[in-house]
C-alpha cells in the first residue's frame, strides 16, 4: 500500500486536462523508501516518505541501524 508509515502520506487522485480540456483521471503517489531505523533498540523496518526522512534528519532523530 502507497502510505508513508509515519506521516500518513498516501495517493492523492485528481484530473490531468490536456489542451483540448479532456479530463483523464491521475494518481499522484508519495515517494517511499523503506528504512531501517533503530526504536527502542530494536531495529525496524518502515516504509517512510522521504519528507518523514529529511525532517527526522533534520531534528536527529533519525540514526541509520548499521548493518
Amino acid at each position: 500500500m502507497q502510505k508513508c508509515e509515519i506521516t500518513g502520506k498516501g495517493k492523492q487522485y485528481g484530473s490531468n486536462v490536456s489542451f483540448s480540456q479532456r479530463h483523464t483521471k491521475k494518481v499522484w503517489k508519495p515517494n517511499l523508501q523503506t528504512k531501517t531505523l533503530m526504536v527502542d533498540g530494536k531495529k525496524v523496518t518502515m516504509k517512510i516518505s522521504t519528507q518523514a526522512i529529511r525532517t527526522l534528519k533534520k531534528k536527529g532523530l533519525l540514526i541509520p541501524a548499521t548493518k
